[in-house]
């Protein structure tokens, strides 16, 4: 699949956990990571602070099985349905998205 990268080599990656629907995490990848995670079937990313290949959880444990890729009508963003392998975020919570606004 032809993705449509934005001017920095990007498009954005929605991680939701296969079983529950729930959103996990919203990262970015470049042309490696997608070619990795599928190559893999384990969530790839590209890490815009550190500029380099991340592999979710390669040092935490916390991985993320591939169960399916979805992408979007207009090639430019990524859905991972993912097999969690322990919290999402790096700050141990399950998901990325746990200060609600009110």
């Amino acid at each position: 699949m032809d993705l449509k990268f934005d001017d920095k080599g990007l498009v954005t990656a929605i991680v939701t956990d296969s079983a529950s629907g729930a959103l996990l995490m919203v990262a970015h990848m470049n042309a490696q990571a997608y070619a990795k995670t599928l190559e893999t079937r384990e969530a790839h990313f590209w890490s815009r602070s550190r500029q380099e290949l991340w592999h979710k959880g390669a040092t935490s444990g916390n991985t993320m099985k591939v169960i399916e890729v979805h992408v979007d009508c207009d090639k430019d963003a990524v859905w991972l349905k993912v097999e969690p392998a322990g919290p999402a975020c790096h700050t141990g919570a399950q998901s990325c998205f746990f200060t609600q606004v009110d």
